[in-house]
């Protein structure tokens, strides 16, 4: 399963700001040169997760962006949803009627309904907190406290 550079460039972009935006607005241009990102997709992206909520901005010399609300708080289904539009491996998924030829006696359609199951799963239960690398001096444990999700 494979998902767009969307969700990659914007994931990159959000960890960036939450590693940085406590310095102040970030620039688009320094998450960007950080990330190796192009600025005007990576611009693209980033207004899409404004719109969306996830992101605040501010224009001008001074500006740049932040995130709307803490990493703990941001879900990366939440991620997905505004940059992906769905996680479903086939478009059947997406219907309660799969309107394919192969559909009578289909013995896929439900390994790609137990894929999108546990690729949400795993969404819904991982935040951006949880991409964040360690602080120096911590112990590598993205989900201590909570248990980890299992895949099928």
């Amino acid at each position: 399963m494979r998902f767009s550079t969307r969700a990659e460039y914007g994931l990159r972009a959000l960890i960036d700001l939450a590693m940085f935006g406590h310095l102040g607005p970030v620039q688009t241009h320094d998450i960007g040169r950080r990330q190796g990102l192009p600025e005007p997709y990576l611009s693209q992206l980033l207004a899409q997760l404004r719109r969306a909520g996830l992101v605040t901005s501010k224009r001008g010399p001074h500006g740049g962006h932040r995130l709307a609300k803490p990493p703990e708080a941001i879900r990366l289904d939440e991620v997905f949803l505004v940059l992906e539009g769905t996680t479903s491996p086939w478009e059947c998924v997406d219907t309660d009627e799969a309107g394919c030829v192969y559909a009578p006696g289909c013995g896929l359609r439900p390994l790609w309904l137990r894929l999108k199951e546990a690729t949400d799963h795993v969404l819904r239960n991982t935040t951006l907190a949880d991409l964040l690398p360690p602080l120096p001096g911590t112990p590598d444990r993205p989900f201590e406290g909570r248990e980890a999700p299992r895949v099928l």
